[in-house]
């Protein structure tokens, strides 16, 4: 929109410069240019539209074709016939301004790009048109910027928001963020293809939507239509020039050094000149990538098999003679020897299968581990790929692997590491909660310390998620306390106490924990890529129970989360997305929290592991925004999916069921609910969660609401009772304020209210703000307080950054207004007289009267003033005009 208001201002403006788009083909330019034109009042303008084609650049004036009379004056010289063409614009013109509309300027024939010169310097003519990037153009049109005749703008590619926008437009749904980030990519920006992609993948398996949400495999199909914009763009290659362009499609990026050794300098020159490959500088680094990846996948499509082979096993020749000195050298020799059938060594293999795994690309992992297995790796890549399989959603395949290679008698080492990775897959791949058992029996055949501490370690774990707290604890403290134990096992260990340090409340030395897990990474991840999970839900609930919304956005911004939704690490992308959904609700953002919470479900609906916890954020969302239909449904699944073995996420799951229930109209049945949650969650010592379910009370108004064992005193205490002894024990600024909330509800003090709700909107928790705002308005409507307004305007502040939300606690004192009073209240709000609004609404100025006065007492409010804060402080609507 900014550039088509810069291209009609160009036209129309006092100036009346003319301006010129520059961009990559398909970017836009060409349709910018036509709407623009479009637009253009033709009583006042005279305009011509003219697309240069290859065609036409031939023939003197053949750009023009379209403009000029066929038959020219004979014996003029060049300067005289431009004079012609000019006087014929200008005639024809009758008057008017003249508007020259070029597409592709590029293809302009000379005389055509001189006469489009000379109309940009004539009185009241403009010349608007656009470019290709990578082209000759004509020095008559490069002239006209640098003259200062035009603006010259380069049109830029698409930011991501917006690639995300087009999917969504083009599906007619919302897309995962990773297809969005792929496509985005592999588009570079650009509409056109962006377009020319959805429609290629269109009808296909590889496109597909679950839980509302499209997602993209990344496998590619190009269209006709699509491959023949990409050939227009390449054109005719020299077999050199084409070398070049291979050897960097099957290798990028490609050290410029290397791709020296392989092609002839001229044509590496030839072929940057031309925009097929970029040169990029990176710190000490030189890389060549191709100039658009779509390049790519139509060389590699059009090479034959026999040439595909020979260039990789050449490339990696080249890098095994220089010395594989980058980090991810190995990997690209090992994919490299793979994919030209030329890999015999399964060391190789083992290693690179390492290394993609660690960089949670788990498609890749899984081809260079079965790879090694193939090539005789035995029991060291099989139990690298029974891994990898749990994480790609395969643990069937997975156990058949591992019990072709169990280990013999006597194998310690083995027994170690083939015991632990059959468990994993066993007790959350194939959700047997028996694992537990077997793994804690067989641990005894072990004598080394080193090996009990990393079963012990996988057990703890395994206790952790099956709700065997006080065991995780115990067996976690046993690993840490053994100097023998290995760094991937002392950290997982960590990991476990540091989850149920976060659930208990202990957040800061549940922080110390996860920071020490962190910044020991380096020394586990190579050994025990996944224990980044059990990180992340330590981390990840941490992180909600202290209401650090913006903790959260970093860890959603992270390496991590890159490399696993590149890599379709699906665990991770899956559990990242409930954390992001999370954040989005408490912010009241409650568009964006349904559309990552359906993605989630999406992602995790082949898992069991976080399914349900994906189900019940989902059903959180639907509740913010009143859909108990939907909220049911996905309580529902959560049921479904959820698996027995991951029963230490109940808290989650069961809050979420209090919502439901709350959204569905049962406020005696949420309130039983949660209070019989209060209670579990005492009894199992998860004060960390325990502070959310009873401010979830205090949200439904039950502050007062008696919980718990009867006391010494024989009495039992009051949620805001329990909150006020909890907010002394748990860590972190949220529960003293969630006290202060609960307590200001008891007391019915407004004002205390109000404070709380400045405080919670301090912290993003916009949510909690609005709804303590509206408590307040509700108490100081019944006092009949003047502050009553200014809380109100305070409320539709509040609503005002949030998308639609409709809580018991906003729902609760808000008015009901019929239909015909929601219009005579828009109207008035709005400044209308009352005889005004009788005559649009077909009523009598007394019955507007009448209804006014309903409206004020059902408000709270003395008279028209006061309106438009009143109407914006109702949940779910926007005070609009009415019409």
């Amino acid at each position: 929109m900014d550039e088509l208001n810069r291209l009609l201002e160009a036209v129309t403006g006092e100036a009346g410069r003319g301006l010129f788009f520059s961009g990559s083909a398909g970017i836009g330019k060409s349709r910018l240019l036509r709407e623009g034109v479009a637009t253009l009042p033709t009583d006042r303008f005279a305009i011509w539209s003219i697309a240069a084609s290859a065609t036409t650049a031939a023939l003197p004036f053949g750009g023009l074709v379209q403009v000029l009379p066929a038959e020219q004056p004979q014996g003029l010289s060049p300067a005289g016939v431009l004079r012609w063409a000019l006087n014929v614009l200008q005639q024809q013109a009758a008057g008017r301004r003249i508007v020259l509309a070029i597409d592709d300027a590029h293809l302009l024939d000379p005389p055509s790009a001189a006469l489009v010169h000379l109309v940009a310097r004539a009185e009241n003519a403009t010349v608007v048109g656009t470019l290709r990037d990578g082209e000759q153009i004509p020095l008559p049109i490069r002239a006209l910027w640098t003259d200062d005749l035009v603006e010259h703008v380069e049109l830029s590619p698409m930011p991501q928001e917006e690639t995300a926008d087009l999917l969504t437009a083009i599906l007619g749904g919302p897309v995962d963020a990773g297809s969005a980030d792929r496509l985005g990519r592999l588009s570079a920006g650009n509409p056109l293809l962006l377009r020319e992609l959805v429609h290629a993948a269109s009808g296909s398996a590889e496109l597909k939507r679950t839980y509302g949400i499209w997602k993209w495999t990344g496998r590619l199909e190009l269209a006709p239509s699509l491959t023949d914009l990409i050939d227009t763009r390449v054109g005719k290659l020299t077999d050199g020039v084409r070398a070049v362009v291979e050897l960097v499609a099957f290798g990028e990026p490609l050290g410029l050094h290397l791709l020296k050794q392989a092609a002839a300098q001229a044509d590496v020159e030839t072929a940057e000149e031309r925009g097929l490959i970029a040169v990029i500088q990176h710190d000490r680094r030189t890389d060549v990538r191709l100039a658009h990846p779509l390049y790519g996948e139509v060389m590699r499509r059009r090479c034959p098999v026999s040439r595909t082979r020979r260039l990789q096993a050449h490339l990696a020749e080249l890098l095994e003679q220089v010395g594989k000195r980058r980090r991810d050298d190995l990997l690209r020799v090992a994919v490299w020897r793979l994919d030209s059938g030329t890999a015999q060594d399964p060391g190789l293999l083992v290693d690179a299968a390492v290394q993609a795994f660690t960089r949670y690309d788990v498609p890749l992992a899984t081809r260079l581990a079965r790879a090694a297995l193939n090539a005789d790796g035995g029991s060291d890549a099989a139990e690298l790929l029974a891994t990898i399989l749990m994480f790609a959603d395969r643990p069937d395949e997975a156990i058949e692997v591992l019990d072709a290679v169990t280990p013999e008698p006597g194998d310690e080492r083995r027994f170690c590491r083939w015991l632990t990775v059959r468990g994993m897959v066993s007790y959350w791949g194939l959700s047997q909660e028996s694992t537990v058992e077997e793994i804690a029996s067989r641990v005894e055949q072990l004598t080394d310390s080193a090996d009990r501490s990393r079963v012990h370690a996988f057990e703890a774990i395994m206790r952790l998620h099956r709700l065997d707290t006080s065991t995780a604890v115990r067996l976690s403290r046993q690993v840490l306390d053994r100097p023998a134990a290995g760094v991937a096992s002392r950290e997982l260990a960590r990991s476990t106490i540091a989850y149920v340090q976060a659930a208990q409340g202990e957040l800061t030395r549940s922080g110390t924990a996860i920071a020490q897990v962190h910044s020991a990474a380096a020394s586990w991840r190579t050994d025990m890529p996944y224990l980044q999970l059990a990180l992340e839900l330590a981390r990840g609930t941490r992180l909600m129970l202290t209401g650090d919304l913006a903790g959260i956005d970093a860890i959603v911004a992270d390496e991590f989360a890159d490399l696993a939704g590149a890599g379709d690490f699906r665990l991770g992308t899956g559990y990242l997305a409930i954390l992001q959904a999370y954040a989005a609700r408490l912010r009241g953002q409650s568009d964006a929290a349904m559309r990552t919470s359906l993605g989630a479900c999406a992602v995790l609906a082949t898992s069991r592991v976080y399914a349900g916890l994906a189900q019940a954020e989902r059903a959180q969302s639907a509740a913010l925004r009143g859909d108990a239909t939907q909220a049911v449904a996905a309580m529902a699944e959560a049921d479904r999916t959820h698996a027995p073995g991951m029963a230490v996420l109940y808290p989650w799951l069961e809050q979420a069921r209090g919502a439901s229930l709350a959204a569905s109209g049962d406020l005696p049945g949420a309130v039983k609910h949660l209070a019989d949650l209060v209670d579990r969650l005492r009894s199992d010592g998860f004060a960390g969660h325990e502070v959310h379910v009873l401010h979830d009370l205090v949200r439904l108004e039950q502050a007062g609401m008696a919980v718990g064992p009867t006391c010494s005193d024989g009495g039992r205490r009051t949620v805001a009772q329990r909150l006020a002894e909890l907010s002394e024990r748990v860590d972190g600024v949220l529960p003293p304020l969630l006290a202060r909330h609960a307590r200001a509800a008891v007391t019915d003090d407004p004002t205390d209210l109000l404070a709380v709700a400045d405080d919670y909107a301090a912290l993003e928790l916009t949510v909690y703000a609005a709804e303590a705002t509206s408590q307040a308005v509700q108490r100081l409507r019944r006092q009949h307080s003047a502050a009553a307004n200014d809380a109100r305007e305070r409320l539709a502040g509040l609503l005002g950054r949030c998308d639609l939300i409709r809580t018991p606690a906003l729902q609760a004192g808000a008015p009901v207004l019929t239909e015909r009073e929601w219009q005579v209240a828009r109207l008035a709000a709005h400044g209308a007289p009352s005889r005004a609004i009788a005559e649009r609404l077909y009523l009598s100025a007394r019955t507007v009267e009448n209804h006014l006065q309903r409206i004020y007492a059902k408000l709270g409010v003395t008279g028209r003033a006061e309106l438009w804060a009143a109407l914006r402080a109702i949940p779910g609507h926007d005070g609009g005009d009415g019409s």
